[in-house]
C-alpha cells in the first residue's frame, strides 16, 4: 500500500478461480472452496465484519450473533409462545 496526503492506493491481485492451473497448485486452491464464494454479499470481508460491528474483546458484547441492529431487536423484542 502506498498513500500520500490525500489518497491510499492499494494493490488488488485478481485470480480466476475456474483455471486449472488455480485448481490444481494445493497453495492456492483454497481460493475454490465454497465457502469463499460471494463472502462480500454475506459480509465476510475484513471492511464487512467492521461496518456489522463484529470484533474480539469486551467492547464488542453488543453484537454477539449477527450485528448491531440485531443484536438489538432480539433483546428488545418481546417473545411470547404460542400456547400459554
Amino acid at each position: 500500500m502506498i498513500y500520500d496526503a490525500t489518497y491510499k492506493y492499494y494493490e488488488v491481485i485478481l485470480v480466476d478461480p475456474n483455471h486449472k492451473v488455480i485448481r490444481r497448485d494445493p497453495k492456492i486452491n483454497w481460493i475454490v472452496s465454497t465457502k469463499h464464494k460471494h463472502r462480500e454479499c454475506r459480509g465476510l470481508t475484513s471492511i464487512g465484519k467492521k461496518n456489522r460491528g463484529l470484533g474480539k474483546g469486551h467492547r464488542f458484547n453488543k453484537t454477539k450473533g449477527a450485528g448491531r441492529r440485531s443484536n438489538w431487536r432480539r433483546r428488545n423484542t418481546l417473545s411470547l409462545r404460542r400456547y400459554r
